[in-house]
């Protein structure tokens, strides 16, 4: 618990042509030989990420991509996915070699392009200036002249991108800005085949960190000990936070005057996108036989006998609309362009995306029109809990009413 999660970190992705010097000026920003360095063009195939700590920024993820010139049909193949690391950038650097001149090609201009477009803040670094005589001054504000080879403004460089991390927006919290000091929170944690082993799943690590760091208590009981455990406590929790795939229950077993939510409204909530998704989920009580839903986990990993997003909601939602519609199944880092054929976007809690790669789905549905939710608005709104859920939300309940 006292790593950074991945996507919490900072994402820091380099990009350029061949031989611009990316993967050398990886190697020099962060200190150590994360990535290969050649002479040969296209080293870099992939993107490349590490997860590290880099003064003054802290936890952060170093992304390393191919040349955006690279050639051929597999060379066409890498510069999508050197583009596709754009929709998880925080902050991005531009590495220019300098010794052929300062003017930027064409393909650099079409990332500075990209960068503005997506709203992405940028550094355009001009490396290899220990191979020119007359290095002059930059007047660009986003510029800097660097050699990865001597460390020629390095610090300087780190100390930009430290600047354009800034951000002057609130802090998100997850739960406690919902909750007092004194509080006690009772948090409902399945332990089933499915969770990871020896260890919580992210949103409830993250969720117990939070009410800690707001000088509030809280219970952790498996779902089945929750009944007996809420009528054993001195006081009533404040607030009760359940798994989404016990909600029904939960909720049935929990007095009216305690509020009711769960880990995937708040981490929805934290992610920046509840309201998308409680407007979205509404789309399923239209569901036809004939429709396509696109179901979406933001990463991989094995799936048991009784899968919540292949086995679970396709079987929950079957069962409340009555109808068979088709469910395309999706997961890791990369997200259909075109979403034009599905009814419905239904994602996971993204607690391993960034909030920006979160939000680039988001608006990717959104420009398509197609509606978005996730799982546990999907399942608390199949069992007529959604508005109770959001009681402790007031201005996203009144999207309900």
């Amino acid at each position: 618990m006292n790593a950074a999660p991945t996507a919490s970190r900072l994402h820091i992705a380099f990009f350029g042509r061949r031989n611009a010097g990316k993967s050398s000026l990886v190697n020099a920003v962060t200190g150590q030989d994360l990535v290969i360095v050649s002479e040969q063009k296209g080293t870099t195939t992939d993107p490349v990420s590490k997860s590290m700590e880099l003064l003054p920024l802290g936890p952060v993820l170093i992304i390393d991509t191919p040349g955006i010139d690279d050639e051929g049909e597999l060379g066409e193949l890498r510069v999508r996915r050197a583009k596709r690391v754009l929709n998880k950038t925080d902050v991005a650097i531009l590495a220019v070699d300098i010794s052929g001149g300062e003017s930027l090609s064409g393909p650099d201009r079409e990332l500075t392009a990209l960068f503005r477009e997506k709203k992405i803040p940028h550094i355009v670094a001009y490396n290899k200036s220990d191979l020119i005589e007359d290095v002059k001054s930059l007047h660009e504000e986003n510029s800097i002249l660097v050699s990865a080879k001597t460390g020629h403004n390095i610090q300087e460089l780190k100390e930009k991108i430290a600047g354009l991390a800034v951000s002057e927006e609130p802090e998100r919290r997850i739960v406690g800005d919902l909750i007092h000091s004194g509080d006690l929170v009772a948090l409902v944690t399945p332990i089933d085949a499915a969770a990871p082993k020896g260890r919580l799943i992210l949103p409830q690590q993250q969720t117990i960190r939070d009410i800690l760091e707001t000088d509030a208590a809280a219970v952790v009981v498996k779902e089945f000990q929750y009944k007996e455990t809420l009528e054993t406590l001195g006081k009533k929790p404040a607030l009760v936070i359940t798994d989404s795939q016990v909600f029904d229950k939960i909720s049935a077993w929990t007095p009216p005057e305690i509020k009711l939510t769960s880990f995937s409204i708040l981490l929805a909530r934290y992610k920046g996108f509840l309201l998308s998704a409680v407007r979205g989920v509404r789309a399923i009580d239209d569901i036809k036989d004939e429709d396509k839903i696109l179901v979406c986990e933001g990463c991989t990993h094995h799936r048991q006998c009784d899968d919540i997003g292949t086995v679970k909601l396709p079987r929950l939602i079957k069962n409340h609309t009555g109808r068979n519609p088709e469910f395309v199944f999706h997961s890791g880092g990369d997200f259909p362009e075109d979403l034009a054929p599905y009814k419905l976007v239904l994602h996971c809690g993204a607690c391993m995306l960034n909030e920006r790669e979160i939000k680039y789905r988001r608006d990717c549905a959104a420009d398509q029109g197609i509606p978005f939710t996730n799982y546990g608005i999907t399942i608390a709104h199949i069992h007529g809990i959604l508005k109770r859920s959001l009681e402790i939300l007031p201005g996203v309940l009144a999207e309900l009413e």
